[in-house]
């Protein structure tokens, strides 16, 4: 099964897993999203670019708000846009071919998408990050790899990086639904908030979660050496 555009290819390799892939005009693509210029008052004006860029800024946090784990796969550049979208992603893999750049200050703004918000939690490193955001100078793979951008670099290109993306999903797409997304928001909670509130939090949401049967069927599973069954999780 597959869905096409120009701009987006999506696949499913195998149950639970879903490929998407972005081609390179994307980035083209998203410069043409530009807010009407009929309002000629400074306030009305502002309103209009400010209303502009919290759509895009949500167009971004979609990907960090689907309940389940989104990897991204890197090879070529990744410019700008593709920054504020790597961020947003749960896991980064990058090939060798990765070349990465927060590039918008060298169009004359500051990147309002996502990259600038989130970039220095992911890395826990000011220094770098403002010097990368600040100067706009290309950082390969194995930088991004020290940075903690990503999390593993693969020899090669394309086909590498997506096999290993695919292959990761696979193995995450064989776990409990229910832990794999309830792991995937506490950690997204524990990121923007102290550990005491991240700790109450967590006990409150499993509370519910720890009464699920994949508890059992994992444990089982466990005892028999026999890959679990879950069942998926009803859509929102």
């Amino acid at each position: 099964m597959s869905t096409e555009s120009k701009l987006v290819k999506v696949t499913y390799p195998s149950p639970g897993v879903a490929l998407v892939i972005l081609n390179r005009n994307v980035t083209a693509a998203m410069s043409t999203l530009k807010p009407s210029t009929a309002a000629t008052d400074p306030a009305r004006r502002a309103r209009e670019l400010r209303q502009h860029v919290v759509e895009f800024q949500s167009s971004i946090s979609a990907i960090e708000e689907v309940p389940q784990p989104v990897i991204g796969a890197v090879h070529g550049y990744a410019l700008g846009l593709a920054i504020d979208i790597l961020c947003a992603c749960d896991i980064r893999y990058a090939s060798t071919s990765a070349i990465f750049s927060i590039k918008e200050i060298d169009v004359g703004l500051a990147a309002d998408i996502g990259t600038l918000a989130r970039i220095p939690k992911i890395t826990g490193n000011q220094s770098a990050i403002r010097e990368l955001a600040l100067t706009t100078r290309n950082f390969g793979a194995e930088e991004a790899l020290q940075w903690g951008f990503v999390s593993k670099v693969l020899k090669g290109g394309q086909e590498e990086v997506i096999k290993a993306a695919l292959e990761t999903a696979t193995i995450i797409a064989s776990k409990s639904p229910v832990a794999v997304v309830g792991t995937k928001h506490l950690l997204l909670h524990a990121r923007d908030h102290s550990v005491r509130e991240n700790l109450e939090y967590t006990a409150t949401w499993n509370a519910a979660n720890l009464q699920t049967e994949d508890m059992a069927n994992a444990i089982a599973a466990f005892k028999t050496k026999a890959g679990p069954k879950f069942k998926a999780l009803p859509k929102l």
